[in-house]
């Protein structure tokens, strides 16, 4: 319970003893004696006069109270009762006053005071309630509600928060009597049973338990869904052969309830019997009234259980009645589309990725794997579309950044590339990994911008958390000898590269281009024609390797190589003039 603290009540309290007079202190005088029950004083008679001045104190301590000016009114009602000390109201009043100051017993005391002066005021009874529930006193509290039942005139409805009481404590039994009761007199209730079969399984009773949900189905025999409640509990407890008599019995007299069929194909399932499961299942999937969030849930876990063919063949099936009964959800193609995705067909995956966000999807997981696919298949401008409307939706997420910014970068809007990437990288906040993935594009970007300066330091910062970044240590050291800069720094970089990637063609021929650079020709001869015997080397490679011929004085041999390279990708804009003029131009 929240307790409401007066600023000003401490202060009040220490004045009230010297300005109320013997009220309160009285009250406190009429103790028990141990061992004896105490005795409510009977109302000595009050002169007129004296009603008459406790009726016009405790009229203006109502006013004080209403405006929350608690200081006045608990003196006023303090007032009151010296001239009528069997005011139970003003007793109510003073309660509530001293548990807005968090005066407990005190409130406590006089919530009692106010009972016994009135024993038919629901109201007193439930202010003690809730202060012994505030205190986690529910065994009081229970003790309070039950008095107030039998004494009070429609109170009944409070049996609920007796039965509360109860099983707070942990008297699963004294709760189930009283829910009993509640039957009694309101009658069968569907939460009421609910409830009294959470508390017969937590006594282990399961045959009770499951009387009571027999109890609903008989007083509501066109309710199918309290057959479905009765079967769940009845697998939660490991009766499945019970369980399938309910769910067949519900079918027969309604063949088309889905959420029977999708039991039964589970329980099925389990029991492995994979053709009557699926048989279930493709009824159930096959109906647009089955709520679509228990379809997703279903394939999910089976792309869970990936990879697995049968599975996977059921899923697709499954999948495509999904989207027949439900053609304009967004979460049917996600769904499906992460069954494609996960099976390896990223065509198809990506196709029903983009047919969700035509539709509208705002699942984060849906623009990611769209844009993660479309960069894997090349294509870069619609990723590029796509990022920019992901990033409006997702203005904080630094994945779309990432996936955008590349996107950026491979189509040479460097730019662009560097704005959104920057953009991600502050993104990122602790996550170092990711940063560095950031800082490794960036390096890229601001090279192509010429901005050397913060292309080394963006690669320096990469490699800083990652000092085997392939990507970065190819990249630097490559651009660097371009440059004619750093050039140990270089050697460096690619000498660990090839030592770590000994057979890809594109590290060995960024180390042959660092020793060539560095004059060690012989040298790079043996890297770069390491390079070439790899399948399917690019322009670039090729033409190095003419270079590097025409380096060692082997003119013919280096002009059938530019030659090669010329009708390939990735060349010199000089390797024209190189082949007419059969010179080395750089």
């Amino acid at each position: 319970m929240q307790i409401k603290l007066l600023k000003i009540f401490t202060f009040l309290i220490a004045i009230t003893v010297f300005l109320a007079g013997s009220a309160d202190v009285n009250a406190q005088k009429r103790k028990k004696k141990k061992g004896k029950k105490e005795k409510v004083e009977k109302p000595a008679e009050i002169t007129a006069d004296a009603k008459r001045k406790a009726e016009a104190y405790h009229a203006e301590a109502e006013k004080y109270f209403i405006l929350e000016d608690y200081a006045k009114a608990f003196v006023l009602y303090q007032k009151a009762l010296e001239f009528d000390p069997h005011d139970a109201a003003a007793h109510f009043r003073i309660a509530k006053i001293y548990l807005n100051g968090n005066e407990v017993e005190k409130a406590i005391f006089n919530a009692k005071r106010a009972i016994e002066l009135d024993e038919t005021n629901k109201f007193y009874y439930l202010l003690l309630a809730e202060i012994y529930k505030g205190k986690s006193n529910f065994a009081e509290a229970a003790a309070v509600y039950e008095t107030m039942i039998s004494k009070c005139k429609k109170a009944d409805e409070y049996l609920f928060e007796l039965a509360a009481m109860y099983v707070y404590q942990e008297k699963y039994e004294e709760a189930l009597k009283v829910y009993d009761r509640i039957e009694e007199r309101f009658g069968i209730n569907e939460q009421v049973i609910a409830q009294k079969q959470k508390l017969y399984l937590k006594l282990s009773n399961l045959d009770k338990a499951i009387a009571e949900g027999q109890k609903l189905i008989d007083a509501f025999p066109g309710e199918s869904r309290y057959v479905l409640m009765q079967a769940e509990i009845l697998l939660s407890n490991n009766q499945a052969e019970k369980a399938i008599e309910y769910l067949q019995n519900l079918i027969d007299e309604y063949p088309d309830n889905p959420r029977a069929l999708l039991m039964l194909a589970e329980i099925y399932r389990r029991k492995g019997d994979a053709e009557k499961s699926n048989i279930y299942l493709n009824k159930a999937f096959g109906m647009s009234d089955l709520n679509i969030e228990l379809k997703i849930r279903v394939l999910a876990d089976f792309i869970q259980k990936f990879p697995n063919k049968d599975l996977e063949k059921l899923a697709m099936d499954l999948g495509d009645k999904m989207l027949k009964t439900h053609p304009d959800d967004a979460r049917a193609y996600e769904i499906n589309g992460d069954i494609y995705l996960r099976t390896g067909h990223d065509e198809k995956a990506l196709e029903l990725y983009k047919k969700a966000l035509d539709l509208g999807s705002g699942n984060y997981n849906t623009w990611q794997n769209a844009l993660q696919l479309e960069m894997k298949m090349e294509k870069y401008k619609d990723a590029i579309t796509d990022g920019e409307k992901a990033l409006e939706l997702f203005p904080n997420q630094p994945g779309i950044c990432w996936f955008l910014g590349t996107a950026y970068l491979i189509e040479k809007e460097d730019e662009k590339a560097i704005q959104i990437l920057e953009m991600g990288k502050k993104l990122t906040g602790n996550n170092d990994e990711l940063k560095a993935l950031f800082n490794a594009q960036l390096g890229d970007a601001y090279n192509n911008v010429k901005d050397y300066e913060k292309s080394d330091e963006a690669y320096e910062a990469a490699l800083a958390f990652n000092p085997n970044n392939d990507h970065v240590l190819n990249n630097y050291s490559y651009f660097l000898s371009l440059r004619k800069e750093k050039l140990d720094l270089a050697l460096k970089m690619s000498t660990k590269l090839v030592s770590r990637n000994p057979d890809d063609p594109t590290y060995l021929d960024t180390h042959a281009w660092v020793l060539y650079m560095l004059g060690k020709y012989e040298e790079a001869l043996k890297y770069i024609e390491k390079a070439i015997a790899a399948d399917d080397v690019s322009g670039t490679i090729i033409e190095h390797y003419g270079d590097i011929l025409f380096k060692l004085g082997k003119v013919d041999e280096a002009v059938t190589q530019w030659k090669k390279a010329k009708g390939m990708d990735e060349t010199s804009e000089l390797i024209d003039k190189k082949i007419a003029d059969r010179k080395l131009y750089e």
